[in-house]
């Protein structure tokens, strides 16, 4: 017989995790399950290729909560253990040991997983597809001045991941197959005034290029590339985007695109059936669309959300979340549609380092990137909401 809980989370990560606290906020008694794949507590992932490389935050940090917070909170933990099966129909799940627990309120908080590569060597022992703790203790291990290392994706995982083991003394090189770095994100001048950053600090750029296969090389590997270079390093890191985990709602006949498709309530095609996170596409308010956002603001929020909606609140999801990197000493926030693919408008303070750009559909601005400018997002999110027509002379000084 399965044993009864009032929720069940599954997904150990940010949004779960928030959503404990989401409906501890209204339901201080009922009983939560949370189960997770990873053997560690939830924790931050952003740090995992930022602030710990930099020592400006310790590991003991990155926790969200002590064992002890889940203990005080009624919180039944099943870390390490994987979720195999929903029965909607019944109201159960099934775990990879044959156990099955019952819900009366079930969220999905499942995330995403690194995108694999399709070439000849992507699966071999010892390539990074960075996203976990334990990625991180590992590349962390063998990062050491006088190491080589190929980064494959020139996205923001890859750039930070550069960034840092630059700082380590690790000679590194990146290979993507566009023409600069966080081309999806970054109008084209910006994006090469940090590509030309990057290579004043020594790192290797190798763009508009591809891998065609991967080797060993003694303890190492060979990266093979579609213009015929040969990069020979001591470790392999693969950052080429992510996918939604999606396969238990489908496998539940739950509605999916791109991600777990939910309404305003954050509530799946089944509605005592909840999804948050990077695995959730959902109705953003803001923007009048709906969406799947993977950064570390939407996780938290959304999380938190759908946990008091679960526990009775019935509130539409409307926050505008945002996203930030670090890539060496330029800083960067954004929220919105934040799309080169858009017009872009750059209100630069200092050329390519210090400004706001703009990102506008129509001439109404749909998101905004903050380059070292701190303290203004709300001003951003203001902005994006008033959906009225604007020229650059009306953007020119906006938000300082």
């Amino acid at each position: 017989m399965a044993q009864q809980f009032k929720h069940v989370i599954v997904g150990a990560g940010l949004a779960g995790a928030s959503a404990v606290q989401g409906i501890r906020e209204l339901d201080a008694t009922g009983s939560i399950l949370l189960i997770g794949e990873e053997i560690h507590l939830p924790y931050d992932r952003p740090p995992l290729s930022k602030k710990l490389w930099f020592g400006t935050q310790k590991m003991e940090e990155i926790f969200l909560h002590d064992r002890a917070y889940y203990d005080t909170h009624g919180v039944t933990l099943m870390l390490d253990s994987a979720v195999t099966e929903i029965d909607p129909d019944a109201r159960t799940i099934k775990t990879a040991d044959g156990s099955r627990h019952g819900y009366e309120r079930l969220l999905l908080a499942t995330g995403c997983r690194p995108r694999r590569m399709d070439i000849p060597g992507a699966d071999l022992e010892g390539i990074c597809y960075f996203r976990t703790l334990d990625d991180y203790l590992r590349i962390r291990g063998a990062a050491a001045a006088g190491k080589t290392a190929t980064i494959i994706g020139g996205g923001f995982i890859g750039s930070e991941l550069a960034a840092a083991l630059c700082a380590e003394g690790v000679k590194v090189t990146m290979i993507f197959p566009v023409r600069y770095i966080c081309d999806r994100v970054f109008p084209e001048s910006l994006a090469l005034a940090v590509q030309q950053h990057f290579r004043d600090k020594g790192i290797t750029v190798l763009h508009s290029d591809k891998p065609v296969s991967i080797i060993r090389d003694g303890a190492g590997f060979i990266t093979r590339t579609e213009k015929g270079e040969s990069v020979h390093a001591d470790m392999v890191i693969v950052g080429v985007g992510a996918v939604p985990n999606d396969a238990l709602a489908r496998g539940a006949g739950l509605a999916v695109g791109n991600g777990i498709v939910v309404n305003e309530y954050l509530q799946t095609s089944r509605p005592e059936i909840y999804a948050a996170g990077d695995n959730a596409w959902f109705p953003y308010q803001a923007l009048g669309q709906s969406m799947r956002v993977e950064h570390w603001d939407q996780a938290l929020n959304q999380g938190m959300h759908a946990g008091r909606n679960m526990a009775g609140a019935a509130e539409p999801y409307t926050y505008q979340p945002y996203f930030y990197s670090d890539l060496f000493e330029l800083g960067y926030e954004a929220t919105g549609e934040v799309d080169a693919r858009l017009e872009t408008y750059s209100d630069w303070q200092k050329e390519n380092e210090t400004g706001v750009i703009y990102y506008l559909r129509e001439g109404v601005v749909r998101g905004v990137l903050l380059c070292n400018v701190w303290d203004r997002l709300d001003d951003a999110r203001a902005l994006i909401r008033e959906a009225v027509r604007l020229t650059p002379g009306q953007l020119q000084g906006r938000i300082r």
